[in-house]
């Protein structure tokens, strides 16, 4: 396991507690606020490939004070648990990480919260905002369409920019084995694609947190495992909600989209038109001037059209 976060610059969490807790049969690491809620509405905010909660540092900055912000490290990422994949993949389907986040919202005393997700984050995002309907208040999901519909749509444009898609999904240990012989310029190439036009938008300290957890075998196999959820279990998962009468398998709070347009996702797809689609019923959304990873590229325009989405959505006399 690797060693605790410690070299995090102090002013980026230093409203929160970096704590572990035991849900749901395994270990989450979360960063959570130091003081209660005091009626504060609950934000829990999720991390994509291949960061960790960190993503949000300069978001969380414009957010601490309005909201109860929790950031956890997805099962698998960061330092939380990052056990050995089953064979049908189910301990990382995204079923299983969306009870994760309900387990740790569960232990800390939050019945109802809102919702944000970037990249696979999002993914889970999604599947707890069905499976969990009355614990979400609302719902924000930034640059993903829907699984099932990218899948759905795979040519070879596709193909070429998420060949990670498929090459993750592999049999265990051939890509582990492959990244595994240089992970740190595997990251890098990560972190600077998908229209993010290299590094220059991670702060050091970040990257280096990043690449601290990345160098983890144990994170290479939980990522691959990931992904290999999401090319067969999750798709069962999702095709079965699809398929439940009227609006039963769609998520059922408001839901903002929000995409980059310099990425694979508006290149690609039409999200907005896919989450209206068979996924939500109530979706607005808009796309912003950046790549994928537009929590960190645009943190402050981020905060700005989440804290603004949130109260919305907090019942009158809540604020």
């Amino acid at each position: 396991m690797p060693a605790p976060a410690n070299s995090l610059p102090t002013p980026w969490f230093d409203a929160f507690d970096a704590r572990d807790w035991e849900v749901n049969g395994t270990r989450l690491h979360a960063r959570v606020p130091r003081t209660p809620p005091d009626g504060r509405p609950a934000l829990l905010l999720l991390h994509g490939f291949p960061q960790s909660h960190v993503l949000w540092h300069r978001v969380v900055q414009a957010l601490q004070d309005r909201f109860y912000v929790v950031m956890p490290d997805l099962r698998g990422y960061g330092d939380s648990a990052k056990p050995t994949g089953l064979p049908d993949h189910s301990n990382y389907s995204k079923r299983a990480l969306a009870q994760d986040m309900v387990a740790l919202m569960d232990a800390l005393g939050v019945g109802q919260f809102h919702l944000c997700g970037h990249d696979r984050g999002g993914r889970v995002a999604h599947r707890l905002a069905v499976d969990h309907a009355a614990r979400v208040q609302s719902l924000c999901v930034i640059d993903i369409a829907p699984t099932v519909d990218m899948y759905a749509a795979t040519d070879f444009v596709f193909a070429q920019a998420y060949y990670h898609w498929f090459h993750l999904t592999q049999p265990s240990p051939l890509p582990e084995t492959m990244i595994g012989g240089n992970p740190l310029a595997y990251l890098h190439a990560k972190l600077g694609g998908w229209g993010s036009a290299g590094l220059g938008y991670i702060e050091p300290a970040a990257l280096a947190e990043y690449e601290r957890c990345f160098a983890d075998p144990h994170t290479l196999h939980a990522m691959c495992e990931d992904y290999r959820a999401s090319a067969s279990i999750d798709l069962e998962h999702d095709r079965a909600s699809r398929a439940l009468p009227g609006d039963l398998g769609k998520i059922a709070c408001d839901t903002l989209v929000l995409w980059g347009d310099r990425g694979v996702v508006h290149r690609l797809f039409d999200p907005l038109a896919l989450w209206r689609g068979q996924c939500a019923a109530t979706v607005t959304g808009q796309r912003m001037p950046a790549g994928h990873f537009i929590p960190e590229e645009l943190p402050q325009e981020t905060a700005t059209l989440l804290r603004d989405w949130v109260v919305q959505h907090v019942p009158t006399g809540a604020q």
